[in-house]
């Protein structure tokens, strides 16, 4: 007979954040009465106090490494025009990566865009763990109060929405959509966004590129998949999303696109694929 033994990570003692540091996530418009959830998990290339550069030059906090350019304004003023809740993370991908799994290596990357990240190298089960606890937890902890709140107010559930920003180029080869739907297995989302961005002259859209949902989609899945949510996220090019004028643009595109697939019938129940 055996006995299922159970091992529980190593509680973090470190202070990762100081008392007036801003703390892991920003919910934006939080009286939003559209029954949508905005998520970006990369919004932000802040870095703990505590960490300082984590060995980097200043330039590399510019660079797509640290986070998604234009994410954070485009999901501001998408919340606006729908009047929606959002839910931002706050602190770099670099120090941790919200969209994957905390098992997973690559959460704290010690590499990225074949850039060495010394702060991340040859970290201690507790130095990983504290990262996790101060930022990945509280953060989709969130994302699952939010959802929550708009299940509880409207007895049913939310549609989950993801905003992310991807380079035109990567290892050498020229990215040629201006926008990609992600998705997985539930095509409630997905599916008429892709049609509805498709009435824009000119639009290139990717189903599923330049990345797809089906491989590395960890909050999508997690809070929408998981739990029978209708669910999707975007990738937008981020040479078209650069500046305020722009993200405004992508602003009023995705909102134009998402208004009647929210009046949608079916979009708002449980389902599972």
């Amino acid at each position: 007979m055996s006995t299922l033994i159970e091992e529980t990570p190593p509680k973090c003692s470190l202070a990762l954040l100081g008392d007036d540091e801003c703390g892991a996530f920003e919910i934006y418009n939080p009286g939003g009465e559209a029954p949508l959830i905005i998520v970006s998990d990369h919004a932000n290339r802040r870095v703990p106090r505590a960490l300082g550069d984590l060995g980097l030059a200043n330039g590399n906090f510019d660079k797509h490494i640290a986070y998604d350019i234009g994410a954070e304004l485009i999901t501001r003023r998408l919340a606006d025009r729908l009047n929606a809740r959002a839910v931002m993370s706050t602190y770099s991908r670099l120090v941790i990566d919200v969209n994957r799994l905390p098992s997973d290596p690559s959460c704290i990357p010690t590499i990225s865009d074949n850039i060495l990240i010394p702060g991340n190298q040859d970290l201690s089960e507790e130095q990983v763990q504290c990262r996790v606890e101060s930022l990945h937890t509280p953060y989709h902890a969130a994302i699952n109060r939010e959802i929550a709140a708009l299940w509880r107010r409207d007895d049913k559930p939310p549609a989950v929405f993801s905003i992310h920003s991807f380079t035109p180029t990567m290892n050498g080869q020229d990215r040629i959509w201006d926008i990609g739907v992600l998705w997985n297995r539930d095509p409630r989302l997905a599916v008429p966004l892709i049609e509805n961005l498709g009435l824009w002259d000119g639009l290139r859209i990717g189903d599923n590129e330049p990345y797809s949902g089906r491989d590395i989609a960890y909050t999508i899945n997690t809070h929408g998949g998981a739990g029978g949510l209708a669910n999707c996220a975007v990738e937008i090019r981020q040479d078209h999303c650069a500046t305020p004028e722009d993200a405004s643009h992508w602003a009023d595109i995705l909102a134009d696109a998402l208004r009647p697939i929210l009046a949608l019938d079916g979009l708002f129940e449980v389902r599972t694929y």
